[in-house]
Formats: structure tokens, C-alpha cells, sequence
């Protein structure tokens, strides 16, 4: 008897048999673009070997102008096909099932070439689109016909329209971006035609046998988007039209609410979909914040769909169904949401992978095999790089000895752990406990470690961190004056007022720790809403609730402060930043750029301005908590370089650059893959 019976059951579409509920989400990770069919083939097979049900592309383009970018990959030739078949080939040996993305990027598209329904410029995009005339909307959607049926020659066995997150058939489809007063705008019946037309042309153009998948946006979260009434009487508009199964999309590219970063709750949209079911006769797919089986499985128990979709947890473990089928759902490696490696790649035009899973998008290179000769390994430091360097060299067969001064595993995690909105590294260090002992790691915990404890060893890897850096401000050893790492521990009382010297990725942290004192809206999806002014599309058009975020007040005044002379948070998560920026600003942390730490005394932090020390500033404070940067802590490396062990440093320890788990997690890998 399973544990996931809703979501491992079998789905009969008529013309095909889904083997279970997962639909693993579209996600452009760049592969296409590299030319390097071998590596797009594996990625995708990886997953169907895994068990996924269905799996979508990331976006390809039905023509020039609706690629994301120049160059943006898609089916426009005979070689083209041929390519793809290399990847449905492999997939079909390897017992999946795959569809294509259709994704024209209407005014999204970062191109002098976009096109859409009206001349509206996106607010993330510097091109103003170009107006749509009638020849114009019609190639579009003979594009995207011809790109379904270029699909089925490649060998896929579907495709999605991208109807959702802002794109061009979105666009299409409210008065946010549609001024058209012809055939294709004013009311809502002229302005859903597009979706439709893309719909039925696709179902002509590719056969009846043919999965057509149509993403939709549920919940636009955009000024004058959709009402649940436009959803609802579009969804039975593409069933008629030929969609085999409706997938959802929430909110647009350019909605300043979150809808999948880690602050947000598991599974925080499913109820978005349980109210279309039973409304129409096909599938419905919900999407967004699942991560686990459990919570997959709750949401289909609950009826909130007939299926969920699952894109970045794929990332984090290609074979996320098959451990939950087997029983061992505590060995999947989990999606934390942290958008570090996957997202951030993407719009920074790279190639995506995956924080906690650096071999994703490189499988045919990031390789874990046996080891013909097994050494004795000693890792010093049980953080991130540590874990990740531990456990891969013990899956290769080496013995490996895990040693740590702290009575704990994570290092630095545990400090991530205790910050509003990053609960999911709970998870994750739970996860990296599991894997120490199911690849029979050793650990010692909990006393420091010397160098005659390593000479046994054939290698040691050094991932001792790093060390918080000494600021020199004057009146810094005041009472008043605590680091991070006081703060993340509860080990510092702090008061009502608090100046924050240092807004990196620590400074926000904290600046967010201190700013909730309440139980986490992350952990309350009532109370999240409510922060962040969403509610039901059926009381609000668009779900943007008429009031606006209410969050909680903060319980201290807090103040944020940086020598740099640009934007706080500037050089955060390319996808991620301005949420933070937006959660500190509604809780009323004053931020402050340029400034020179003059001293610390019982007032609080005197500040000043350039060179000559200018304007200067008391800023209040009964605590100043110093975020000042790190020092790698290498002591032990430098003392083992002269005893002729292979030695390899890693993590913060190499490089102090903030707390960056992702190079952490990818070095260890690939310094216990090359032992």
C-alpha cells in the first residue's frame, strides 16, 4: 500500500495514459541554446527514468519575434526536428512522456521585435512592443499551429500553450495590456480569442491523438487582470477548443507579489484551482510552492486538482517520484524555493541547475561514479560545502570521516534556518542528517580538530567557513554592540531600537528576523495573504485585494545601513531581491546607502557622508548589530599544506564572498567527484 495514492494513480486523457499525477513543470534552463543535444537528452531522461508522469520543455519559440531573447531556441527547420527527436528518443527509452512548451513572449520579449496586443511596455523589459495589426495576429497564431505540429514530427507527445504568467496570449486577454477596441479586444469574449484560436489551430494542425496542454493564468496579480468569472468561462472555452489538460499559472512576471520564492506557503495557490474543478471535463493542474509528496498528496486528497506540477523540486532530485513510490521520500533531495541557481541563472543568461543539486543541467559532465580506489577521507566542517562533500565522496565508496567543533551538522544553515520565510532549510539540513547515515559517514561532533587527527587520512577537504570580519569602529566592544551570529543564535538580547551596519544578504536576514516576532506568515497562508494584499479573484478582479498588504507590524525599530553608495539589496537574488526590499520597506526598516561608521557609543551609530565625513547622523540605537562581511577561517588548511596530504579547501573557507551555500554545495560535489 502506498503512502501517495492520489498522486501516484494512473490518468487516462483517452489518446494517452499518464503513468501518475506529476507533471513536471516547463523551465527554460538554457540547454537548448548550448546545441548540445547529448546533455538536453539526459537532463529530460533523467526525470522520466525517475518516474515523472509528464514532462513540459522550458518555452520554445513559435517564431523570431516571440522568443524571451534573440537567438531564444525553438522549431523553425527541418534540423531543428531532427535535434529535438534526439531528446523525445531518449526520453521514450527511457519510459517518460514529453511535451513541448509553446511560448511566445509577446511583450516580454527582450527584443527591438516584440510584438503584442497594444504598444504597453513592459515594466521588466526596456522594448515597447510593437501593435499587432490583423496580418500580424495572424501569423502569430499560425505560428504557434505550425510549432505544434513540428512538435509531433520531433516525437513529442504534446504540447503546452503558454497562456499564463504575462505572456503574449495573456496579454491578449486583459485591459492591463489589451487597448484594442477591434475583433481582438473590448470585451472579454473578443479579447479571449486568442487563447482560443492558439488552442483549436494547435489541435488541427498536430491531430487528435495529441496531448494539448494549455496554461492559463488562475490568478494575475496585476492591476485590471482577470476576475475568476473570465477564468472560469475561458477554461471551458479551451476544453472545447481541443485542450486535453488546463495547467495553471500563477500571477505575471511583473506582479510585485511572490508566488514561488521560499517566503512563500507550501502549496499557497492550490485553493486558486479547486474552484475551477468539477467546472470543466478535463484535467486540471495545480502548481506553485509543492515540494514534497506529502504536500502533493494532500492537495489531490483535497481536491484541489487532478494533478500538480512540479518544476524546480525536479531540479533538486531527478528521481523525486521513484523514492516516493519506493518508500524512501526522506531521501529526496529538497527544493528549498530559493531561486539561487535556477531562476537567478536564467534571467541572468545562464545555464540553470540547482543549489542543493548541482549535477542538474549537467549530467552528461557532473558525473558520480564508484571509485576504483577507495581512500580514507577526512572532511573537516559539517556546513554545506562539508555535507555535500561528505556524502558524495562516501556515494563513490570511499571511506569518509565527517569532523566538526559544533555538537551539530549545517554550520551556517542553522543560521539561515531561524529566518522568517526560510523555513524550508529545516528541511534541508534534515535531509543532509539522512544522507550522513545512509551513506555510512562517520561523524564526529563537537570538539575541534588538530592536525594529528588528520594524518591517517589519504585526503582531507578543508571546509572550516569562514569567521564574522572585524569592522575597526570605534566604541565597536560597547555592551550595545552584538555580531550576526549573537543575533541568529539568541544568544543577544535586543532592544526596541536597532541600527544594522551592513545590508548584504546577512544584513536583510537579520533585518528580517528582528522585524517578526509573530510565528512566520510562511508557516500561515491567512496571514501571508493578508501581508501581501492577495485574495480571491471572485471578491477582487486580478486577486489583488482592494486594501493592499497588511503585514504585521514590526516590534522594533530598525535601521539598515551600507558604505556602498547604491541600493540596499542591489546585489541580492536577481529574482528574489526585491522581495525582501519590499518585505523590510512594509515593515518600515529605514534603509541608508554611502555612509562612514564614525563610532558606536551608548546613543547608538554615528554616521557621515564621503570623504570629509559629512552630514553627519546619530542613529539611535539600544543595539548595533554588525553584518560586516566574513574572513575564510583557514588556519588548519595553511598548518596541513606541509604534511604531504592531499589537501583541498572549499566552501567559505576558500572564498568568504558572503554565505553562498550554492558555490559551496558545487564545490564539495566536484571536489569529492574528482577524488
Amino acid at each position: 500500500m502506498t503512502e501517495y495514492p492520489n498522486l501516484l494513480a494512473p490518468l487516462d486523457l483517452g489518446h494517452a495514459t499518464l503513468r501518475n499525477r506529476v507533471l513536471m513543470g516547463s523551465m527554460h534552463t538554457g540547454l537548448e541554446e548550448t546545441k548540445d543535444w547529448n546533455r538536453v537528452a539526459e537532463f529530460y531522461a533523467a526525470r522520466a527514468r525517475g518516474g515523472v508522469g509528464l514532462m513540459v520543455t522550458g518555452g520554445m519559440a513559435p517564431n523570431a519575434e516571440g522568443g524571451v531573447f534573440p537567438g531564444a531556441a525553438g522549431l523553425f527547420n527541418d534540423q531543428d526536428i531532427e535535434n529535438h527527436r534526439v531528446v523525445t528518443d531518449r526520453v521514450h527509452e527511457a519510459g517518460g512522456l514529453i511535451a513541448m512548451q509553446v511560448l511566445h513572449a509577446g511583450r516580454y520579449a527582450y527584443s527591438p521585435d516584440c510584438v503584442s496586443a497594444s504598444a504597453v511596455k513592459s515594466p521588466i523589459s526596456p522594448f515597447p512592443p510593437k501593435e499587432l495589426d490583423e496580418e500580424g495576429i495572424q501569423k502569430q497564431l499560425n505560428d504557434i499551429a505550425t510549432a505544434a505540429a513540428r512538435a509531433r514530427k520531433a516525437g513529442y507527445d504534446g504540447v503546452e500553450i503558454m497562456g499564463s504568467e504575462g505572456y503574449f496570449i495573456n496579454q491578449f486577454l486583459v485591459r492591463h495590456t489589451n487597448k484594442r477596441t477591434d475583433y481582438w479586444g473590448g470585451s472579454y469574449e473578443n479579447r479571449m480569442r486568442v487563447a482560443i484560436e492558439a488552442v483549436k489551430r494547435a489541435r488541427a494542425a498536430a491531430g487528435d491523438d495529441f496531448i494539448i496542454i494549455c496554461r492559463l493564468s488562475m490568478i494575475d496579480l496585476v492591476p485590471d487582470g482577470s476576475t475568476f468569472d473570465e477564468v472560469l468561462q475561458l477554461a471551458r472555452e479551451v476544453e472545447k477548443a481541443g485542450a486535453s489538460i488546463i495547467n495553471t499559472g500563477i500571477g505575471w512576471h511583473e506582479a510585485r507579489i511572490p508566488t514561488i520564492a521560499t517566503s512563500v506557503p507550501r502549496a499557497a495557490f492550490a485553493w486558486v484551482t479547486k474552484k475551477l474543478m468539477g467546472k470543466v471535463g478535463i484535467p486540471i493542474v495545480t502548481s506553485n510552492r509543492i515540494n514534497t509528496p506529502q504536500v502533493a498528496e494532500q492537495v489531490l486528497a483535497d481536491g484541489c486538482a487532478d494533478m500538480v506540477s512540479m518544476a524546480r523540486p525536479l531540479l533538486a532530485d531527478a528521481d523525486f517520484v521513484a523514492k516516493a513510490e519506493a518508500g524512501r521520500a526522506d531521501r529526496i533531495a529538497p527544493c528549498i524555493a530559493c531561486n539561487q541557481a535556477c531562476l537567478d541563472h536564467t534571467f541572468s543568461g545562464k545555464i540553470s541547475t540547482c543549489l542543493v543539486n548541482p549535477r542538474a543541467c549537467h549530467e552528461t559532465e557532473l558525473l558520480i561514479e564508484k571509485t576504483l580506489d577507495p581512500k580514507r577521507v577526512a572532511v573537516v566542517g559539517a556546513g554545506p560545502a562539508g555535507l555535500s562533500a561528505a556524502i558524495t565522496a562516501a556515494q563513490r565508496g570511499h571511506d569518509v570521516t565527517l569532523f566538526d567543533k559544533a555538537d551539530r551538522i549545517g554550520g551556517q544553515l542553522n543560521m539561515a534556518r531561524v529566518i522568517p520565510g526560510k523555513e524550508e532549510f529545516h528541511g534541508l539540513v534534515e535531509w543532509f542528517e539522512t544522507m550522513l547515515a545512509d551513506h555510512d559517514v562517520e561523524t564526529r561532533l563537537g570538539r575541534a580538530v588538530g592536525e594529528e587527527d588528520l594524518k591517517p587520512f589519504d585526503d582531507v577537504v578543508i571546509a572550516s567557513g569562514v569567521l564574522p570580519r572585524d569592522p575597526g569602529i570605534p566604541g565597536q566592544d560597547n555592551e550595545n554592540v552584538v555580531s550576526y551570529l549573537d543575533v541568529l543564535s539568541g544568544q543577544a538580547q535586543v532592544g526596541a531600537r536597532v541600527a544594522i551596519v551592513g545590508a548584504g544578504g546577512i544584513g536583510f536576514d537579520v533585518a528580517e528576523y528582528l522585524t517578526q516576532e509573530r510565528p512566520s506568515p510562511t508557516e500561515n497562508l491567512t496571514e501571508w495573504m493578508r501581508e501581501w494584499g492577495v485574495t480571491d479573484t471572485a471578491e477582487a478582479r486580478s486577486g489583488l485585494a482592494p486594501e493592499g498588504p497588511h503585514p504585521e507590524p514590526s516590534p522594533r525599530q530598525v535601521t539598515l545601513l551600507q558604505r556602498k553608495a547604491e541600493r540596499p539589496g542591489k546585489r541580492l537574488g536577481k529574482t528574489t531581491g526585491w522581495i525582501h526590499r519590499a518585505a523590510l520597506k512594509m515593515k518600515g526598516v529605514e534603509m541608508v546607502s554611502g555612509v562612514n561608521y564614525d563610532r558606536i557609543d551608548d546613543q547608538g551609530l554615528h554616521v557621515s557622508t564621503g570623504e570629509a565625513r559629512e552630514n553627519t547622523r546619530l542613529i539611535n540605537a539600544d543595539t548595533v548589530v554588525l553584518c560586516t562581511g566574513q574572513v575564510s577561517e583557514r588556519s588548519l588548511a595553511d598548518a596541513m599544506a606541509d604534511h604531504g596530504v592531499n589537501v583541498h579547501v572549499i566552501g567559505g573557507a576558500d572564498v568568504a564572498a558572503e554565505l553562498d551555500a550554492k558555490r559551496a554545495i558545487n564545490q564539495g560535489t566536484r571536489v569529492a567527484a574528482a577524488l
